[in-house]
């Protein structure tokens, strides 16, 4: 008898055309309705109806009702890590289309992954933290965390960051996500997402309407090269 857990379970309902669209879509943290789910994957409402049925009993995804509708979010933040993990080693997307070519690049240039910066963006910013000695590599658990000195502590709370956890909370604080379209590491956990709310609170950074796409500011394009020295 085999022991070990049976991946082929969640290899399956990710291997579709569909319901990999849908997990792609919901990667920025939003619920969305079947509607728009269904047309963002060009399938009828029933087939994508029958598709995240699939998807929350496999505990991929989340439901909740309001109303008539149902909107849809990622179960949980593992699952997004691992969808980006699996694109960042999937062979490239055949670009067909001007438009396919523009959402590319900019998805590309910065987007949201579940709550965090990611793209050329939110790569420049998690190196720019190291390289300040903001953040340090954790020695015990390399593939997963990094590990906030006291000269970061008192650099985010002087950019207006708070890192507060509830008692017994194992939320992450600063964790390695790797990077689909860089293949280099950005910063998610609480860590970034305290500083996509900051940054969104600056107005240095514009989340896309209907997008994950994030628009950088002429005063973000400043300020980022100030405070960080990136320049964009």
């Amino acid at each position: 008898m085999n022991a070990y857990p049976n991946i082929t379970v969640i290899a399956s309902l990710i291997a579709d055309t569909s319901r990999s669209i849908f997990l792609s879509a919901l990667l920025d943290g939003r619920a969305l309705p079947a509607g728009e789910l269904a047309y963002m994957a060009a399938v009828s409402p029933q087939t994508a109806s029958n598709h995240l049925a699939k998807l929350v009993t496999g505990g991929l995804l989340e439901v909740e009702q309001q109303g008539r509708h149902r909107y849809y979010r990622l179960a949980n933040e593992d699952i997004a890590d691992l969808i980006e993990k699996m694109a960042s080693i999937a062979p490239p997307a055949q670009i067909r289309s001007l438009k396919q070519s523009n959402q590319l690049q900019q998805l590309s240039y910065a987007r949201t992954c579940y709550g965090h910066l990611a793209g050329k963006l939110g790569v420049l910013l998690c190196e720019a933290l190291l390289k300040r000695g903001y953040l340090v590599e954790h020695k015990e658990v390399q593939d997963k965390d990094y590990l906030i000195t006291e000269k970061g502590l008192q650099w985010f709370s002087s950019f207006g960051i708070k890192l507060q956890l509830k008692p017994g909370s194992r939320r992450a604080i600063a964790r390695k996500c790797l990077d689909w379209s860089e293949r280099r590491h950005h910063l998610s956990g609480l860590l970034g997402e305290q500083l996509v709310h900051r940054l969104l609170e600056l107005d240095w950074i514009r989340q896309k309407t209907g997008s994950r796409s994030v628009e950088v500011t002429e005063a973000g394009k400043s300020g980022l090269y100030e405070l960080l020295g990136i320049s964009l």
